[in-house]
């Protein structure tokens, strides 16, 4: 990149560009190899790693089944930075190589769900849960579709430019610096009038905000928290300390994530002995 770029005509794939995820990204769709998908003995079985969008799934599985649903669910770990997502049995449940995915077996014929807002409904529509009172339904599908369109094109660009490009860029790094602030002060001025997202009520959307907004407040993304001056923003912060404290919370946003102290797969509530 720079200030002499000119875009061709005709644009083609650099397999050099991209910075630290150059080899993972590609312009065309489909499976680059094949790979079955293994099968846990669970109703759901959940194919992530624990990226923002994949803690949202993994936090609705232990609220629900803290809330004592039978929601039991097996957890595999899709390492999407060896192209796991491009297996063949991967590719057959999201089409869109992205995680996290889920396979519904409670019924007779399984179903595939894939975009975390999907599953998010998915599985609170199925179990009748954490979807607010009926008259806020609106209020609530509106901040979850927020969510779904703005944080990670927006927050992902800023982490992309701010961390992973192959050099800074200043525009760039602005540009999406600004928009994530401005959605930070939109959740700041809503939650300075709200407990959660849609009053008192706990919900999907809460979900949803939290691995993203959630982390970026507690400073934990991108190590950006003092670029982003993220401490001003007290309402939102008041929010991910309460919702950080529950149990659930705790169990889901190390699920599918590898180091100390995380787990890489789940398949029991035992599983988590010992870790939180």
């Amino acid at each position: 990149m720079t200030e002499n770029y000119t875009p061709p005509k005709v644009w083609t794939w650099d397999k050099e560009n991209g910075g630290a995820w150059a080899k993972q990204n590609r312009p065309i769709a489909g499976a680059t190899h094949d790979k079955v998908l293994p099968i846990g003995e669970h109703p759901f079985q959940l194919y992530s790693q624990g990226t923002p969008n994949g803690v949202k799934v993994t936090i609705l599985f232990e609220e629900l089944l803290a809330a004592g649903h039978d929601a039991e669910y097996d957890a595999w770990l899709i390492r999407i930075g060896k192209g796991d997502q491009f297996g063949s049995g991967f590719v057959e449940i999201n089409p869109n190589s992205k995680i996290p995915a889920l396979h519904d077996r409670s019924g007779d014929i399984p179903i595939r769900i894939f975009e975390s807002g999907a599953i998010l409904m998915h599985l609170a529509e199925k179990f009748g849960a954490f979807l607010g009172a009926p008259e806020k339904r609106a209020e609530m599908l509106s901040w979850l579709f927020w969510q779904m369109g703005s944080a990670p094109y927006l927050g992902g660009g800023f982490g992309h430019f701010y961390a992973y490009a192959p050099y800074p860029m200043e525009y760039p790094i602005n540009r999406f610096a600004m928009e994530v602030k401005r959605q930070l002060d939109v959740l700041d001025r809503h939650l300075a009038e709200n407990r959660f997202m849609v009053g008192d009520d706990y919900t999907i959307a809460d979900m949803a905000i939290f691995p993203w907004y959630g982390r970026t407040v507690h400073g934990e993304s991108y190590d950006a928290g003092d670029f982003l001056d993220v401490t001003s923003y007290t309402h939102v912060r008041r929010w991910a300390d309460e919702i950080v404290e529950r149990p659930a919370v705790q169990r889901g946003r190390i699920v599918n994530r590898t180091g100390d102290g995380m787990l890489e797969e789940r398949h029991a509530a035992s599983d988590f002995d010992g870790l939180v």
